[in-house]
């Protein structure tokens, strides 16, 4: 006759392979590593995106002084460089040197109560040689203001060559009621314009000037230095 064993039977756990547990600790390790993966490229980006934002703000504000001063030194957009002296930019007499006329076209926004006109319309210059031209403005208004004035030439291309040595609109123009003011700009044109084979043929420059209320001076007219209105002849 058989006899049960009196000693309590125990089931053996199964056996994980070796290798199982291998594979599972480093789907683990590969899953946290991915994990913190991701996190730092997150952060990374968060970094960059503000950095991006904050430096975008301060461009924001130093565009406009920055490009006034690309314009003034390259001629960019028919914006007149400008200089401190009449530069002797060629030793070629001026008066073998073809002439060239030079226009002169005053514009008022529509919300300053001004006259302003340039005294002569026209004027034929030599390459090389300084000139000076005078505006008249009045304040036909019933209270002071203070006026500040854009510019450029056409065609836009001969912007580099032409050269303000002095001129109203590098200043803001107060004007008491009624009071009038005698304006000028002394410039020259570089005998240059004559050698650069995409500004050889130009014969005729404009000079156009629009005076704005200082207070609403338009930031992009006040670089680029756009006229309101259409060039004309009166």
């Amino acid at each position: 006759m058989l006899q049960e064993d009196p000693r309590p039977q125990t089931e053996t756990p199964p056996t994980t392979p070796t290798g199982a547990h291998s594979a599972q600790d480093e789907a683990g390790a590969s899953t946290g590593a991915n994990t913190e993966g991701n996190a730092g490229r997150n952060r990374r980006l968060v970094i960059w995106l503000v950095s991006g934002a904050c430096g975008m703000l301060l461009l924001s504000y130093a565009s406009v002084p920055l490009y006034r001063v690309f314009c003034q030194v390259t001629g960019y957009g028919g914006t007149p460089s400008r200089v401190e002296t009449v530069a002797k930019t060629d030793s070629v007499d001026s008066t073998t040197l073809p002439s060239l006329t030079v226009r002169f076209n005053a514009d008022i926004a529509n919300d300053l109560a001004w006259e302003f006109a340039p005294e002569k319309r026209r004027m034929e210059v030599r390459p090389g040689e300084p000139y000076l031209a005078w505006f008249a403005a009045t304040n036909t208004g019933s209270q002071g203001v203070v006026g500040q004035a854009t510019f450029n030439v056409t065609p836009a291309k001969v912007g580099k060559y032409f050269h303000k040595v002095q001129c109203f609109c590098f200043n803001e123009q107060p004007l008491q009621a009624g009071e009038s003011a005698r304006l000028d700009v002394q410039f020259f044109v570089d005998p240059q314009l004559l050698r650069d084979p995409e500004t050889s043929e130009v014969r005729t420059i404009t000079l156009s000037y629009t005076f704005h209320h200082y207070e609403d001076l338009p930031s992009h007219t006040a670089v680029a230095g756009e006229s309101k209105a259409a060039h004309s002849e009166h």
